[in-house]
Formats: C-alpha cells, structure tokens, sequence
C-alpha cells in the first residue's frame, strides 16, 4: 500500500510539562532522522527554553525539521521570534516550522506576569508582524497591541521569507482566523470524529482571506504508545493508562481551553467527569478518562495497529500527524520508531 502522509509523519520529542533526559532526546531524535521521520517539535511551558533546544537539534540533526510546538505569543516579541526563526532556519539550512499559540491563562499570568488579553486578535498581530520581517519589509505597523514607526528592516536576508507559520487553535474564532492567516493548525487532543469539521472551518477561513481551500494543513499532535507485536494485556491495559494521564492533565490543570474543546465537541460528560475526578486526585482523574475519550485522540497498539488507525485519521482530513516519541533509552526507543516506519512504507 502506497501511503502519500507517510513523508510527512513527525514526532513530537518531548512532553514540555513532564520533561525526559535532554541527551537521551537528543539521541532519539538522530534516530528519527536518519529513519525518515518529517519533523521534530518541541514544546514549552515552564522548564526548558525552547529555541535554546531547538538549536541543539539544529546542530544534531542533517535533514529533519525542527517545529516550535509552541512558541506562545505572550513572552517574547513578534520582532524576536522572528529574528529567532530567521536565525535558527539559516543555520539548519530551511528546516525550522514556528508554532505560535496563546498558551494558557494561568501560565501567561502567573508565569511570565503578562495579562491574558484577546489572544485571537493578538496571535494574528504577531502573525503579520513576523511574515513583515521575514520578508524584508519595514515595520511600520499599526495594530491594537503593536504600533511600530521606525521602518526597522532584519539586518540579514533570511534564507526563506516564508518560514511555515502553524497555530494552535482550538477556539472557533482562533481555527476560523488560522485558515485565514496560516500554514497549519497543531490540534492537540482534538477528537478524531471531528478532523472533517475541522477541516470545514480552516477552508471557510481561507475562502474569507481570499485563500484556495486547504491552505492550512491539519498537523495533530496524537499520544501514542507503540507496543510489540508480542504485547499482553496487561501491557496494553499499562499503555493506555500513561496515555490517559496527560490527557487528564490537560482536561484539569491545563486551563479551559483544552475541556472546553472537548465539550463542544461532543464529549461533555466524560470532561465533567474528569474535573470532578480532580478534586479527589490525579489517580481519580486519570480514572475517569472513558475508553471512548482515549481513542477519539489517542493512539495505543502495535505499530502496524498504529498506521491503520493513521490511515483512517489521514482519509478523515489529518495532513501531518505528529506522533508520541517513544519514552525509555535511544536503545529502547529507536526498534520502536523504525518499526513504525516500515509499517509506513510496507
């Protein structure tokens, strides 16, 4: 079977909220490289910087691209992302991906000390203003956040001008705004039931902007464990469990965002249910993630178990999905992405 997505699998290197040994990332994602994988992403939030790991990559890597997965729009300036990318494209010869997302509340207010003010508006702000930069225009910028009058210019040419641009959107009014603005979307927990809906709104998006529909690509980020062919259930049952802690994470300590996404879409009672289980405990929490809520997002099985379901989502509108790195040693972790890359290519 011929498989148009599987050039364009990617890998998500690292939870930014539960973060693994830097050198053992490091090493797993060389391997990732050299097997063909598309792209690396790496999170932030508050531990490890991000573009200071990006670099680290940058060096590390050959052919591979490198995704800020996200890069929030609250902490650094639309005018130092941009230099950022443009540098960090340079060294890595075109391979970087920006992700730009508002974060959450809690983390921008109570983190970094900014106030948590109209991220839609302010994401397509930074938007403009960075796509200004990359191109070599002079930022004279008239905005509700940002009013530039100098005519600054980058003091280099970047080697692309048009570095891929994804958001994370959730909220209809910020999934309506990336069709018109973006590259692509990087959903996270996003039921899989709904990639057709999604979809829908990314084109209506585009159409407003005056976009060919499918301007932006669907670029999910699926936790996902691969198991041996040889996995017993109580090895299965182990599996899912760890894939539902983050899940319940995100649901309850994450913000609103993430519950009030799966609310809309369908999963009200089992989000309610998780909320209720925090009050009690994260083992209380993780508990009440449904079978049904897990598989709408989640991929747990072998790695042949894991391309069927791939190819399912990617018929359902998934352009790039952006699986799991597999936890544990390079040693342990490297049998596991390669057997997911031949079941790609087989």
């Amino acid at each position: 079977m011929t498989r148009a997505y599987s050039d364009r699998v990617g890998l998500m290197a690292d939870a930014p909220n539960f973060p693994a040994a830097w050198d053992e990332v490091v090493e797993k994602v060389k391997i990732a490289d050299e097997l063909g994988y598309d792209s690396i992403w790496l999170g932030e939030s508050w531990g490890y910087e991000l573009f200071t790991s990006m670099a680290d990559l940058v060096r590390a890597t050959r052919r591979i691209k490198i995704g800020a997965g996200i890069a929030n729009i609250y902490s650094r300036t639309p005018a130092l992302i941009a230099s950022t990318v443009a540098t960090l494209d340079e060294r890595s010869g075109g391979r970087i991906l920006l992700g730009l997302g508002p974060s959450a509340a809690q983390v921008v207010e109570h983190w970094h000390g900014v106030p948590f003010q109209k991220p839609v508006q302010r994401t397509r702000e930074y938007v403009e203003i960075i796509r200004m930069i990359l191109h070599g225009e002079k930022l004279i910028y008239h905005g509700e956040f940002f009013n530039l009058e100098r005519g600054f210019t980058l003091r280099f040419k970047p080697v692309r001008k048009d570095i891929p641009i994804y958001i994370a959107a959730m909220g209809p009014k910020n999934v309506l705004q990336a069709g018109e603005i973006s590259d692509g979307v990087l959903p996270v927990y996003w039921p899989s039931t709904k990639w057709g809906e999604l979809r829908e709104q990314l084109d209506e998006g585009a159409r407003k902007a005056g976009r060919p529909p499918h301007s932006a690509a669907i670029a999910p980020y699926i936790t996902s464990f691969i198991l041996n062919d040889k996995a017993t259930d109580e090895e299965r049952s182990e599996a899912r469990m760890k894939a539902a802690m983050p899940l319940a994470y995100y649901i309850g300590r994450m913000g609103v965002y993430y519950a009030q996404m799966l609310t809309r879409n369908g999963f009200g009672k089992e989000v309610e249910a998780v909320q209720e289980g925090w009050k009690t405990g994260m083992q209380t929490a993780i508990a009440a993630v449904t079978p049904e809520l897990l598989d709408s997002n989640s991929i747990i099985g072998t790695a042949g178990e894991i391309v069927a379901r791939l190819d399912q989502w990617v018929a359902a509108g998934v352009d790039e999905p952006v699986l799991t790195m597999p936890p544990g040693t390079p040693d342990q972790a490297g049998p596991q992405l390669a057997a997911v890359m031949q079941a790609l290519k087989s």
